[in-house]
């Protein structure tokens, strides 16, 4: 449990999860349209992701 919050604190995971938020409060406020935040909404989360799966199966196969 310890060794996985630790790898959540990393700079991608901090920079990800502050962009979530910022984005999601603009488009609360309503300065960024839903169809704007769920473009860059995905494009981060996919990033994020995408770099986990990739770096889980460089690790497997070293």
């Amino acid at each position: 449990m310890l060794q996985q919050l630790t790898r959540l604190i990393d700079v991608k995971s901090i920079v990800t999860i502050t962009l979530t938020l910022v984005f999601a409060y603009l488009a609360v406020v309503g300065k960024v349209q839903v169809d704007q935040f769920l473009t860059v909404f995905t494009v981060i989360i996919a990033f994020y992701f995408g770099t986990q799966t990739q770096k889980a199966a460089n690790s497997k196969g070293e």
